[in-house]
């Protein structure tokens, strides 16, 4: 299989869509090809079949043979690339780094880092009680082992 066709014909498919983008391209055993794209609105179902057909009516079977699946990931699956993030600013991510882990809106993403909010209640400086404060964290890309959008019902 030839792996930088498959590649082109991917970024070609793509960006006839300036609102997708590449998540993933994986080419796995049994001549299987997984490809996961993302966008800033969603994938709707006939981007990925478009993405599909694109790919698939340029490679010849003949030569050899493949399955080929394009797909979008879901909000199990953890961010990966920049884009994710941006599209996600506002909504509540969980962060898992070497040494912490993290929960909060993300509130900005910077060409390096990303920016978490979220409120706390801790101990009063002088007193009984607890007071809310909010805490901002900035967390740059290579600390993050894991980011994920959290589901609130």
């Amino acid at each position: 299989m030839n792996r930088e066709l498959v590649k082109q014909l991917v970024e070609d498919a793509i960006s006839e869509d300036e609102s997708l983008f590449l998540i993933d391209l994986e080419f796995l055993p049994d001549s299987k090809i997984s490809i996961f794209i993302d966008g800033d609105n969603g994938v709707p179902l006939n981007e990925c079949i478009r993405v599909s057909r694109a790919v698939e009516n340029n490679l010849d079977r003949e030569e050899e043979d493949f399955s080929l699946e394009v797909s979008s990931p879901d909000i199990t699956k953890p961010l990966v690339v920049l884009r994710q993030y941006v599209k996600n600013i506002g909504r509540t991510l969980t962060i898992k780094t070497a040494e912490a882990k993290f929960e909060g809106v993300l509130h900005e993403v910077l060409e390096d880092a990303i920016v978490l909010k979220w409120k706390a209640r801790e101990p009063k400086p002088i007193g009984k009680g607890k007071v809310t404060v909010e805490k901002t964290e900035s967390i740059s890309f290579d600390k993050i082992v894991e980011a994920k959008v959290k589901l609130i019902f």
